[in-house]
């Protein structure tokens, strides 16, 4: 994947030591939540804040730091994540004080099923990043999801958990909410609403994407 970050003025003291020490934690987190994800989302994240004035500094710590906790409690992972990064000491050599709370409260609201709209326009921006692009991309990490925290189910379950998960979230009544301009999230919200439309179709889908996973 290439970086998009390292095309960006950004300081490269931050980039050294979150590539070098924050990166390597994702290891611990299941394949949905991986660092494949956490690059993506950070394209993404740059991607969007185009059309906005911010830090990118604080864009790109928001990003990397903000699924870190998952591994710990997936639940709270939000919160954990937050609490890490503000007792990151390095980050204060990067952040004055102001600064960090606005990225300890974008990475507290990032997740899509949060109760309130995020706070800040990096809050905005990280969580609208943090939405899947694809349909294979929204289906595979549903997958992994499952098969790391429900290993018992057997495959129809499987099938109806990741069905009816990406219709609760991301379906025509969906919780996952987006507040900035995102053409391609709302390309891939349109594909995959009409492929549940066809819930043979969807889990044709399914049956495709893991063929391809065991190849």
């Amino acid at each position: 994947m290439e970086y998009i970050y390292n095309k960006t003025k950004l300081n490269e003291k931050l980039i050294s030591y979150i590539e070098n020490n924050i990166f390597p934690i994702y290891d611990k987190n299941e394949k949905a939540h991986d660092i494949n994800h956490i690059l993506t989302v950070i394209n993404h994240a740059f991607s969007i804040s185009k059309n906005y004035d911010v830090n990118k500094d604080m864009i790109f710590t928001i990003a990397a730091y903000h699924d870190i906790g998952h591994h710990i409690d997936k639940e709270k992972h939000e919160i954990i994540s937050a609490d890490i990064m503000i007792k990151d000491e390095k980050l204060k050599e990067f952040f004055t004080e102001d600064k960090l709370k606005i990225i300890k409260e974008a990475i507290e609201d990032h997740r899509a099923s949060s109760s309130h709209i995020p706070r800040t326009i990096y809050g905005k921006i990280v969580s609208a990043a943090d939405k899947n692009l694809t349909v294979e991309t929204a289906i595979t990490r549903t997958y992994f999801y499952n098969r790391k925290y429900y290993p018992n189910l057997n495959e129809s379950e499987l099938y109806e958990e990741i069905y009816n998960h990406l219709n609760e979230k991301f379906g025509k009544n969906g919780y996952a909410k987006i507040y900035v301009k995102d053409e391609e999230y709302e390309k891939f919200k349109s594909e995959l609403i009409h492929l549940l439309e066809n819930k043979r179709e969807f889990f044709n889908e399914i049956t495709k994407i893991r063929k391809k996973l065991q190849e």
